[in-house]
């Protein structure tokens, strides 16, 4: 993070012209199924851990750079969450300080699952985003397949949440999850899925297609498992023939080949990263032969 921040402040200016250039080549973008006249673009940004900083400007520099390159490539999307400590209130003191607050697409969640409580713990989340509606507005890792959509869905009534959602990184839930799809058809679901952890495609990616849910995809590095398992290692010919210029743009696009996925947030704190993955989101994607081919590539150096 301290090397994040560092090269958001040294270098944030080239980095903002190299997004921009990028920019010209447009990030595919992916209708939301519930609503199917608003796009957004397949690359955007986590925020847990490498959000958590402190509340000056200079704390916050390299999530700062992030933030405007990300804008600048072309991105919208930034999830965040209460339970990412500092986070929201960094995105929203960001996003505030910068004017950029209609050019963004903000995720966040609930994390008290108290019924009747649901207005006021949003409100409490807007205070720390600076803004008076949220994007999309998730159940943050959901547990018992009995769990009501009832009242954060009530908050898209009451004009706080555009979408709303729910969330699992975890497998051992989800049956609740998908149980929860298949009974609320919520507009939104984040999951953790990555090229080395594959287990959502049996059943849970199946469930938010039929239920018509967007998906966000978060851990997509598969906690960082998969930089280490390619260390050293050359990118390989089917990246050139990908327009993939680095691993990180391989695992992306093996994951937004998926029919199911709208985009991908992966977690960075560095300006560099940020501009990086959003090129995973232009040019042409791998067709089916291709990926289980990368899935090949990556099986050999487990």
């Amino acid at each position: 993070m301290a090397m994040g921040a560092a090269a958001g402040a040294g270098l944030l200016a080239p980095q903002l012209a190299e997004a921009g250039a990028a920019a010209q080549r447009p990030m595919i973008r992916r209708a939301i199924p519930h609503n199917r006249s608003e796009t957004i673009p397949v690359v955007g940004v986590g925020t847990s851990i490498v959000f958590n900083t402190g509340l000056d400007p200079a704390a916050r520099a390299g999530p700062t750079a992030v933030v405007k390159a990300l804008v600048a490539g072309g991105a919208t999307l930034i999830d965040t969450a209460p339970s990412y400590q500092n986070a929201e209130a960094v995105v929203g003191a960001i996003v505030a300080e910068s004017n950029l607050r209609s050019r963004v697409f903000i995720s966040t969640k609930l994390e008290r699952f108290r019924p009747g409580e649901e207005e006021a713990e949003t409100k409490e989340l807007l205070v720390r985003l600076k803004t008076d509606k949220v994007d999309l507005l998730h159940l943050h890792n959901v547990r018992a397949a009995d769990q009501s959509m009832a009242g954060v869905n009530a908050l898209k009534a009451k004009g706080l949440c555009r979408y709303t959602g729910v969330t699992t990184t975890f497998e051992r839930d989800y049956p609740a999850c998908e149980a929860i799809v298949k009974r609320e058809k919520p507009d939104f679901v984040e999951l953790d899925y990555a090229i080395n952890n594959r287990e959502a495609e049996d059943r849970l990616l199946p469930a938010c297609i039929d239920a018509g849910s967007a998906v966000l995809v978060a851990l997509p590095f598969g906690r960082g498992r998969v930089f280490r398992n390619a260390l050293d290692k050359p990118l390989p010919p089917l990246a050139k023939e990908l327009e993939c210029a680095t691993w990180a743009q391989f695992f992306l696009k093996w994951i937004l080949a998926h029919p199911a996925i709208t985009a991908v947030i992966p977690g960075t704190s560095s300006a560099d990263h940020m501009i990086d993955n959003m090129d995973a989101g232009r040019g042409r994607m791998p067709d089916a032969k291709e990926r289980a081919e990368m899935q090949k590539i990556m099986e050999a150096f487990a």
